[in-house]
């Protein structure tokens, strides 16, 4: 039988670890960024429940920054499709776009998770697959990695 004893040291790593996960989200951005291009902007994943988006439904949104974070730009959603125009956003590792109801960590985890954004593309759009959007009221930009709000705008 293996027995596992905690040493002290490994607490330093676990805060030095967590240090730079948080530096990850980081709004300095350098040359050497991986280029955002890899990230996928354009398909949403399957919700679990099919539920149906009101077709004629349409409302938007301007982003603010939060968290001493930048974000800006607009967000529409007109029946199933979600759309950024003069989007930016600072650099974060793992940032996607939810659909929430309240701009902080609860409402990010209560909320529906659409897909991964691009921090650097002014135009982006996603599929909302039998997302209900009008049960929301607020669309977020977060980093996972973190579990930071970067920024939000809330849909009228």
């Amino acid at each position: 039988m293996r027995k596992t004893t905690f040493v002290p040291a490994s607490l330093g790593v676990a805060v030095l670890a967590l240090g730079l996960t948080l530096a990850g989200c980081s709004s300095t951005p350098t040359a050497s960024s991986p280029s955002a291009d890899t990230m996928s902007s354009s398909s949403a994943m399957p919700s679990e429940s099919p539920m149906s988006t009101a077709d004629h439904m349409s409302k938007t949104g301007t982003f603010m920054g939060l968290n001493g974070k930048s974000v800006k730009g607009t967000v529409t959603i007109s029946g199933s499709d979600l759309t950024l125009t003069g989007f930016s956003s600072d650099e974060g590792p793992d940032l996607h776009i939810y659909l929430t109801n309240g701009t902080d960590e609860a409402a990010v985890s209560a909320g529906k998770q659409i897909d991964p954004v691009a921090f650097d593309k002014e135009s982006q759009s996603f599929m909302l697959n039998g997302v209900d959007a009008s049960m929301y009221t607020d669309v977020v930009i977060h980093c996972d990695k973190a579990k930071a709000v970067f920024g939000a705008a809330a849909l009228s």
